[in-house]
């Protein structure tokens, strides 16, 4: 894991952007995913330091689903993830424990959950919190 890479994730190409450069600007190396499938193919080829994901994207790689699989793949489970969505906090933990396993452990909240469009500076405050 480079201690340096930051994995973001977002349908929109603008807000990849915009937090790609907010990433870098910070000294961090940004990868960028489209969608769910990408980030995890990423995340396991050149695993991140830390994610950052949107919740709502297209499809079944939504961004609930993605962070899901995130959560119970034991190589990915370490990974710290800002949840980023214009959904509110409160709908985003419902859903996640509607999805929870019936059996087994519950679904791991993320590490930090900001809410759309983020602001640079907590989003870099955020992440210095996260990373050593």
């Amino acid at each position: 894991m480079d201690s340096r890479k930051i994995l973001v994730v977002d349908d929109e190409a603008d807000m990849r952007i915009f937090i790609s450069t907010v990433v870098e600007t910070c000294g961090f190396k940004p990868l960028c995913a489209e969608d769910g499938t990408q980030a995890l193919q990423l995340a396991r080829s050149e695993p991140p330091a830390l994610v950052i994901l949107d919740v709502m994207m297209p499809g079944i790689d939504d961004g609930v689903r993605t962070y899901r699989q995130f959560k119970t793949d034991e190589r990915l489970i370490p990974i710290p993830i800002i949840m980023l969505s214009a959904v509110a906090k409160k709908t985003f933990f419902h859903t996640i424990r509607m999805l929870t396993p019936r059996k087994g452990h519950p679904l791991a909240e993320p590490d930090a959950y900001m809410e759309k469009p983020p602001d640079a500076n907590e989003l870099i405050s955020l992440i210095n919190e996260l990373l050593p």
